[in-house]
């Protein structure tokens, strides 16, 4: 399977987490906790975020809500890289932010709400 086949697939198997992601960028933007919301979308043990969604029989990923500010807090986006982070950094009312940790390596990408 390619590198383009296997993001194919993730999206795919992201389709059913869209609506609960954009419930929860809607209440971290509404409640002014971010302008810019993270999902990380991992099948590991992770101690980053809030966990949102717990991989199980059905669903193959776990999903944390983060921030950019805590990715900064953790040095997984350097501070002095964060404007530019920002600057590609798509409108969070029409794009879920993913940090995808997976056997492509660690990612991200963004996927429109609808």
């Amino acid at each position: 399977m390619s590198d383009i086949d296997k993001f194919l697939d993730l999206h795919k198997q992201l389709e059913p987490y869209k609506k609960i992601l954009a419930q929860a960028a809607d209440v971290i933007l509404d409640e002014h906790v971010s302008k810019y919301p993270i999902f990380v979308v991992h099948q590991q043990e992770l101690s980053m975020g809030l966990p949102l969604i717990e991989a199980g029989n059905i669903l193959k990923w776990s999903v944390n809500a983060s921030t950019l500010e805590e990715f900064v807090t953790k040095e997984i986006i350097f501070s002095d890289k964060a404007p530019d982070f920002i600057s590609t950094y798509k409108n969070p009312e029409v794009h879920l932010c993913l940090f995808v940790l997976s056997e492509l390596g660690a990612q991200f990408i963004f996927i429109p709400r609808t």
